[in-house]
């Protein structure tokens, strides 16, 4: 099968003849190939590339795609900083839109034509239509956005003490969602766009399931049901970091049919499919710094143990790292994937009758 049959097949509920390898690596891919990792987010065509070559070489069955977790600053009137020093593996935001109270009434709704990532984000999209990848458009989660235009240790203050100024950035965020996946949508045709947004900003950590309830679920509702309307047939969410106790409330939002759901390794992927495996293809969650620290043999065995959770899922399920797997990690750990899949993958998810 080509890199992104195996993924389409699944998501369409066919036969495929091994578990899916699902990529989140990104900054490697610069690294493997001789490249600075800034490369990977500040030039689409040559993004692509160092991706699709990476992909190719460790049997990886989606993507490219192009995306960063501090998502939001730059596109509502803050700076980005793209990474230079060596554990620095993604752009990362030098100065907040918004600082004090002021500052919220003063935001503006971006346009998704022209602000700040996003008209690198559209030259890549074309890059995976003109070579027939999965059309992803890739952001932060409704709250994750939210926290990218305003420090989150300001923002969270402000769920306790000033609850109207968050409601406020997170009906300014979800409507900028909803307007960058309607203009994909107008631009590849809404059935061929697969949004991915991730959420690490929302995890336990950081808000209680209660903030989550009522900050956060509403808007995660409402741009999904918006983006299904459009004609949208999957979507990603990351649901990254210990999201365990919001988990029965991220079974509410829809994904599509199926949708897809990847998860950090702080969520175990037995409790992922009893909550969200229903209807939602689950992906996961080898824990990134392993494959920096770990040996490869450890490695290999993690990724044994969520291949045979993954068996479960009964929409179907993709091996992958929890999060972004460190640049610096050696080549040889990354293989392990590709070797676990190779030994212990090797099933039909939907075997005909």
């Amino acid at each position: 099968m080509a890199v992104s049959d195996r993924a389409m097949r699944l998501l369409k509920g066919e036969t495929v003849d091994r578990t899916p390898l699902f990529p989140f690596i990104l900054g490697f891919c610069a690294k493997n190939a001789g490249y600075p990792i800034a490369t990977i987010y500040s030039d689409a065509h040559k993004s692509f590339e160092l991706q699709s070559w990476t992909h190719e070489q460790y049997g990886f069955d989606w993507g490219p795609l192009y995306g960063y977790a501090s998502y939001g600053t730059w596109e509502f009137g803050g700076e980005i900083k793209m990474p230079t020093a060596t554990y620095e593996q993604a752009p990362f935001h030098t100065r907040f839109p918004v600082n004090s109270e002021e500052d919220v009434a003063g935001l503006v709704r971006p346009d998704p034509k022209t602000a700040g990532v996003l008209p690198i984000s559209m030259e890549f999209s074309r890059l995976q239509e003109a070579n027939q990848r999965p059309i992803s458009i890739v952001c932060g989660g409704n709250f994750t956005i939210a926290g990218n235009i305003c420090p989150v240790e300001t923002l969270c203050r402000w769920t306790l003490k000033k609850p109207d100024l968050v409601h406020q950035i997170m009906r300014m965020t979800t409507d900028h969602i909803v307007d960058i996946v309607r203009y994909w949508c107008d631009t590849f045709g809404a059935e061929r766009v697969i949004p991915q947004f991730w959420e690490p900003l929302a995890a336990n950590i950081i808000i209680s399931p209660k903030q989550f309830e009522k900050f956060v679920l509403p808007y995660l509702v409402e741009s999904s049901e918006k983006i299904l309307a459009m004609g949208v047939r999957h979507m990603l969410y990351h649901i990254c970091g210990d999201q365990n106790k919001n988990l029965p409330l991220w079974a509410q939002v829809p994904m599509g049919d199926p949708g897809l759901c990847s998860f950090g390794l702080e969520v175990d992927l037995n409790v992922a499919i009893e909550y969200l495996g229903t209807n939602n293809v689950i992906i996961g969650n080898i824990d990134p710094k392993v494959f920096l620290s770990e040996t490869p043999q450890h490695i290999y065995g993690l990724c044994r143990e969520a291949i045979e959770k993954g068996k479960a899922a009964p929409r179907g399920f993709m091996l992958s790292s929890g999060c972004e797997i460190p640049p610096e990690a050696p080549p040889y750990h990354v293989y392990m994937m590709h070797k676990a899949i190779s030994r212990f993958g090797q099933h039909n998810w939907f075997p005909e009758e």
